[in-house]
């Protein structure tokens, strides 16, 4: 699939999608992507780990352009849909604000009538969001020191920070 930006892409009705500093619900989310139709519903459910490469880590704190970052969140759910035809349903959400370890950072879910589709939009979701959306993440360290991870430094290593 290949992102392109239009400039007035419009998300469908049955789709749904977020930037919140309110906490994020599995269930709800499922709930949005749900469909008599669908024959599966995959969930991705990114959360703030306890350590980054052997560091602890007690936090992280996200920020957003929010208006920017929905265009993208619509753009790749009309990407989905242009190479997967019998996509039913997409739920894209992101959490902003300071958030503990265990806590729902974001969430993606694809409802359609076959798992292959499913897993295989909800993988180009997330991946594509995590490079292309301006949502950014500062790390907090239990020795009360903290950093911002430098997208550009994920992107060279190959990792999916």
């Amino acid at each position: 699939m290949t992102t392109t930006f239009a400039s007035a892409i419009k998300p469908r009705a049955e789709d749904s999608f977020a930037i919140t500093f309110a906490p994020l619900s599995l269930e709800e989310i499922y709930t949005k992507s749900d469909d008599p139709a669908n024959g599966a519903v995959v969930v991705m459910s990114g959360m703030v780990r306890n350590q980054t490469d052997g560091k602890p880590v007690i936090a992280l704190e996200y920020q957003a352009y929010e208006p920017m970052a929905l265009r993208i969140f619509y753009q790749i759910a009309a990407d989905i849909r242009l190479s997967m035809s019998d996509v039913n349903r997409i739920a894209i959400y992101h959490r902003i604000g300071r958030l503990r370890v265990g806590e729902i950072s974001v969430l993606v879910a694809v409802g359609c009538p076959h798992r292959s589709e499913a897993f295989e939009a909800c993988q180009y979701a997330i991946d594509t969001l995590k490079h292309n959306a301006p949502i950014w993440k500062k790390e907090h360290w239990r020795d009360g020191s903290s950093s911002w991870v430098s997208i550009g430094a994920c992107e060279a290593s190959g990792e999916n920070c």
